[in-house]
């Protein structure tokens, strides 16, 4: 039976929670498909080996690859971003929409988008055999086509053991809409 292990927060790099406007909520959804694609892998962990190890032991690891991975991201390293998705690869953005592998690559290292340090809040993690689920809130801000953008969303990836290193086979992503203020 798998474990569930709660983690307080994880980042790159803490910022304190970032303010929006039930306006700029209406904005957020109809940002283009890649600022999702970029919220989700943006949640990922990094790949490391695994040599099986207590739940407790690959519960550590799959936090600390998710710090490492994060910064792959920011920094834009596509080896790194590469080296952690299984082959088969697929995400589920916010819209609904499915991407492979390779766009979501290439959308994410795209150098019209820049990606600022992020936190990931409220970290959960789910082992059953060679499999884990990661599940958390994200809030991402930066520029695509030099707009900004400021998301915030919910996620779960699905990750799976192959010949002993943890990759992500699957990511989907729910956007969290900004509070409505009172008028």
């Amino acid at each position: 039976m798998g474990k569930v292990f709660i983690v307080a927060s994880s980042s790159v790099r803490r910022r304190p929670a970032l303010q929006r406007s039930h306006l700029h909520c209406r904005a957020m959804t109809s940002l283009p498909k890649v600022f999702w694609r970029a919220a989700a892998v943006l949640t990922l962990a990094g790949c490391a080996s695994s040599s099986g190890g207590t739940d407790d032991s690959t519960r550590r690891q799959l936090v600390a690859q998710a710090d490492a991975w994060d910064q792959a991201i920011v920094r834009k390293d596509r080896a790194a971003i590469e080296a952690n998705m299984a082959r088969r690869f697929f995400q589920i953005g916010g819209d609904g929409s499915v991407t492979e592998r390779a766009q979501f690559i290439d959308e994410l290292v795209d150098p019209d988008l820049v990606i600022e340090p992020y936190t990931v809040e409220g970290l959960t993690v789910l082992l059953h055999g060679d499999t884990a689920l990661l599940s958390a809130t994200t809030r991402m801000t930066g520029r695509y086509q030099g707009k900004r953008f400021d998301t915030h969303y919910r996620y779960i990836d699905t990750y799976v053991r192959e010949d002993g290193r943890w990759k992500v086979l699957a990511v989907q992503i729910t956007p969290i809409p900004a509070p409505r203020s009172e008028k």
